[in-house]
Order: C-alpha cells, then sequence, then structure tokens
C-alpha cells in the first residue's frame, strides 16, 4: 500500500507538471502495474473492489455537491430531449456494431449500453482537476450526466433480466421497483435536504465528516441493494446537502475524495491483462473513433440548445467522451451471454481508450482555446 500511494503521488506530480488531469495516467501506470504488465503488483481482490467502488461513490458525492437543486429542477424539466437524442446517438452504433461483428441481440444490447453512458466518475475528476465547475457549459455537461445516470437505473434491470432470460412480467418488475426507488430517493433529497443538511450541520467539523461518510456510504449500498446504482443514490445525497453545509462538507470530504479516485482509476486498470486486449485493439479502436466523434456530436447539439457558445460547445462534446464504471458495470453482466467473451474484452479496451482519450481530448481544448485568445489579445494590443 505504501508503495501504491508513492506511485500514485509520483503520478499526480507529472500530471500537474504537464498540466493534465491525472486519469489517463492512473490508468496506464494501472496497466504495468498489473498481472501481465512490467511489474505485477499483488493486491486483494477485496480491498480492490471494496476501494473502486468507494472512489466512484465519492466522486459522484462531490459531484452533487457542486450541484444546486434548483439546478437539478430546471435541468430534468429541460434535459430529456437532448436526453434521448444522446441514447440514440450514442447506443445504437454499439448495437449495430455488435451485429456486424455476428453477435447476438443480447450481446448487441449490452453493447449499445456500454457506448451510450459516459464516465461520470472520470468527467467529474476532470472537470476539478480543469476548474471548470464553474464554467457556463458545465451545468450542460452535469444535466446530460444525470439523465444519463437516472436512465441506468431503469436500463441496468431490463439488461440484466434480457440476460438471464426472465419473464415479460420478472422485467416489468424489477423496472418498476428500480424506477420507484430512484424516484423515493429524489424525492427526499429535493423536498428534504434542507433538513437533513440542518441535522447534519449542526455539530463540529469532525461529526459532519462522519456523518456525510455514513450516509453517503448507507445510501449508495440501499440504492445497490434494490437494484439502483450506487453512484446516483451518491449524487443525491450531495445534492441534498445544500448551502453553508454544503460548503462545509466539500470541503471536509476532498482529501477523501482524492485518495480513494485516485485508487479507483489506478485499480480499474490494475485487474487488466494487457495480452487479453490485443485481440480487440482494432475493433475497439473502430468503436471509439466513431462514438467519440457521436458523443462530441451529443454534446454540441444540447449546449447549443443552451445558447452555449462554440468554444463551450467543444468543451462540452468532449468532456462527455470518457466512458468507464458503467460501462465495466454493463459488461460484467455479458458472463451469461453467449459472446460474452468477446464482449467483455471489447468492452474493457474500448472503456481504456475512451478513458484515455476523453480527458487528454478535454485539456486539448482548453490548451487550444487559451492559444486563441492570446493571439487575439495579442492583435488588438498592437
Amino acid at each position: 500500500m505504501g508503495v501504491v500511494a508513492l506511485a500514485l503521488a509520483a503520478i499526480g506530480r507529472v500530471a500537474a507538471w504537464v498540466r493534465i488531469t491525472a486519469v489517463p495516467l492512473y490508468l496506464i501506470a494501472g496497466l504495468a502495474l498489473g498481472d501481465g504488465g512490467l511489474i505485477g503488483l499483488r493486491v486483494s481482490d477485496g480491498f480492490v473492489e471494496l476501494t473502486s467502488e468507494v472512489g466512484v461513490i465519492l466522486l459522484l458525492l462531490a459531484l452533487g455537491l457542486e450541484y444546486e437543486q434548483s439546478e437539478l429542477r430546471s435541468g430534468l424539466r429541460s434535459g430529456v430531449w437532448p436526453g434521448v437524442v444522446d441514447m440514440v446517438a450514442n447506443a445504437v452504433p454499439g448495437f449495430l456494431f455488435a451485429l456486424i461483428l455476428g453477435w447476438g441481440w443480447q450481446a448487441a444490447v449490452l453493447l449499445g449500453g456500454i457506448t451510450w453512458v459516459s464516465s461520470s466518475g472520470i468527467i467529474a475528476k476532470v472537470l476539478r482537476d480543469l476548474d471548470r465547475l464553474a464554467f457556463r457549459e458545465t451545468s450542460t455537461i452535469l444535466r446530460l450526466l444525470v439523465i444519463e445516470d437516472l436512465a441506468m437505473a431503469v436500463y441496468l434491470p431490463v439488461a440484466a433480466a434480457l440476460v438471464v432470460g426472465g419473464t415479460p412480467s420478472e422485467m416489468l418488475l424489477s423496472v418498476a421497483g428500480a424506477v420507484a426507488a430512484v424516484t423515493a430517493v429524489s424525492a427526499m433529497a429535493l423536498h428534504w435536504g434542507d433538513h437533513i443538511a440542518a441535522l447534519l450541520g449542526a455539530g463540529s467539523d469532525e461529526a459532519l465528516l462522519l456523518a456525510v461518510f455514513g450516509l453517503t456510504l448507507l445510501v449508495a449500498g440501499l440504492a445497490e441493494w434494490v437494484g439502483v446504482s450506487g453512484a446516483i443514490g451518491a449524487f443525491l445525497v450531495g445534492l441534498a446537502l445544500s448551502g453553508s453545509v454544503g460548503e462545509r462538507a466539500a470541503r471536509l470530504i476532498a482529501p477523501l475524495r482524492d485518495l480513494f479516485a485516485a485508487t479507483f482509476f489506478l485499480f480499474f486498470s490494475l485487474r487488466v491483462d494487457p495480452a487479453a486486449l490485443a485481440g480487440a485493439a482494432l475493433p475497439a479502436l473502430i468503436l471509439a473513433g466513431v462514438t467519440m466523434l457521436t458523443k462530441i456530436g451529443t454534446g454540441w447539439y444540447a449546449a447549443r440548445r443552451d445558447g452555449v457558445g462554440r468554444g463551450g460547445r467543444l468543451r462540452v462534446g468532449t468532456a462527455l467522451v470518457a466512458r468507464g464504471e458503467f460501462s465495466i458495470v454493463i459488461a460484467a453482466l455479458a458472463v451469461g451471454v453467449a459472446d460474452g467473451a468477446g464482449l467483455g474484452a471489447l468492452a474493457t479496451a474500448y472503456v481504456l481508450v475512451l478513458a484515455v482519450a476523453g480527458p487528454v481530448a478535454t485539456r486539448l481544448v482548453d490548451t487550444l482555446a487559451t492559444r486563441r485568445l492570446a493571439r487575439y489579445v495579442r492583435t488588438r494590443l498592437t
């Protein structure tokens, strides 16, 4: 663990030196340290799973703390149509690609989900690292992420039922339970958030930190128990803590978030054998190229509807490129599918490509925008 922590520290310094987010460097380091890599670091599987889950949960909690309840209400009202466009534009290429590869319709449905949903965890980390949380177009990004995450509450039970071959009544019951759970937690966050914040914020900073951390893990665990993503529950907890209590919680939770988020990205690729990705590399690159363009187009469209300028539209599109935790969860469902082995390898390579390409593309857009601004200022001054 000491070696891992020091490695993460070194990676963070390198990322700060070259002025990019550390996410792609964490992923590449995980490949080098894992089985089949250069070193082959041995860690407990239970520890890897636990830290990865806590990392995603704290990333989404921090994202919720930055998102006001009023913004969520308006986002859910105005973000449905962009969410539909996002689903069609990004899920259809994955579905068709699976059919082209000769896979069955079950694998096609799963691959469509993998290419559809962006990584809330990676995007939250990138937005924070690049100081974009106060940008005008960030609300557009968050709105699409919320729509996607809430849609996953319905998609995942449906996908699981398709894989296990459930009856229509069983599938309907599973979907109804997931929708009811999301609705209940959302209502609690939106209508009782002030009371929850007042209850938690009455004590010291130590008490607030423990209360927020415990409540977040509890809600995330209950959400997963009823078939909803724990990330949704964590996001809604963050959303419920508004005002001064939310600001205190964001400050106190930041060190834990950074620690567990770093281990999440490192250990995600630590479990991947580089040799197993060789056969899926070319299909993954083709699919990643196509869906990178469709995701940028989706972000451009959604930002234009919000009145964002061209530079902001491109920033929205590139920020949404990264795929991650949800895509891996969907790929895990493929164990019971006839084409599950091929789908798992393709999904892993695909996620790794876009988990690296997304943050890098986002940083490049910022660099190009800064250079254009500098040229414009020099021109006006001369």
